[in-house]
């Protein structure tokens, strides 16, 4: 039994060593050059920065009423990326929360936005919509998003309104 362990132990510790050996890198000869292989794994980077975590929106007076809705601006979206990428918003309920009097149930959908202050407005909704995107990495690449909030003098009740909008970075 103790032979059959000195035995173990010994191819053990040559096994060690050559193993030791091999991961050498040696050289005796006038000139000597060795070679040094150098690798990484660049991991997938991607950071998406926005301006503010809340927007106030601007309170509907008559003219709001009248015309049907209100532009405000909202925050500006930073993306860094070391590859491909696409920021997509949503609404993170299909209805905005309501308190103090303001209408249940109104819709996601009364809040628009767009990457311009006069561009095409898209409403929201649950399911996430592409507002911006890069076809290579980039160190800095940033967009403002712009809101619209809809208002109808028979269905907006006084009160407060509140909806949380998501940004959501990927890489594919």
């Amino acid at each position: 039994m103790r032979i059959t362990a000195k035995v173990a132990l010994s191819v053990l510790a040559l096994v060690l060593s050559a193993a030791q050996a091999q991961a050498q890198n040696t050289c005796s000869a006038n000139p000597c050059s060795l070679n040094d292989t150098v690798k990484v794994t660049a991991p997938v980077v991607l950071r998406l920065n926005v301006s503010q975590a809340a927007t106030t929106l601007s309170a509907p007076n008559e003219a709001a009423y009248d015309a049907g809705f209100l532009n405000d601006n909202g925050p500006t979206a930073g993306i860094k990326s070391n590859r491909s990428w696409t920021l997509k918003v949503s609404a993170n309920a299909a209805t905005w929360t309501a308190a103090n009097g303001a209408r249940a149930g109104k819709p996601a959908a009364d809040l628009l936005w767009a990457t311009s202050s006069g561009g095409t407005y898209n409403a929201f909704s649950t399911t996430p919509a592409t507002f911006f995107s890069g076809a290579t990495g980039t160190g800095n690449a940033s967009s403002q998003i712009y809101y619209r909030t809809l208002w109808a003098y028979s269905a907006d009740t006084p009160g407060d309104y509140s909806l949380v909008v998501v940004f959501t970075l990927s890489a594919p």
